[in-house]
């Protein structure tokens, strides 16, 4: 759930989501390469483009951090898609573009690979 005062459109550029979630960018930029599952898209400039699922991703890993006093490795099993709890996994629901989609796919896929 975004909060409130968050405008409603498809993309939010990291300055926007730094400021929306009081996360700065480059702590943002650091928990991508920490988290896999937070994966912005980017545009052909090379700028991330944030959806509202990730805002929301990043909302969950920053009340585990700093609240819930987890570490990063507890916040990546917790969130992991490999998580056995299907509400924990961190994933658009309906992905709105071919990128998200693939994403989406290849986060299935490697959760099938570590079972296996």
């Amino acid at each position: 759930m975004l909060l409130p005062g968050i405008p409603d459109k498809t993309y939010y550029k990291i300055g926007e989501v730094a400021r929306y979630t009081a996360v700065k960018t480059s702590v943002l930029r650091f928990w991508e390469t920490e988290f896999p599952f937070l994966s912005p898209e980017k545009s052909s400039t090379g700028q991330r483009l944030y959806t509202k699922q990730d805002i929301d991703l990043v909302q969950q890993i920053k009340q585990m951090l700093y609240q819930d006093k987890y570490t990063i490795e507890g916040v990546r099993q917790k969130l992991s898609p490999r998580s056995s709890s299907p509400s924990s996994v961190a994933e658009p629901a309906c992905p709105d573009t071919a990128q998200a989609l693939l994403r989406h796919v290849r986060q299935e896929l490697l959760a099938i690979r570590a079972v296996l």
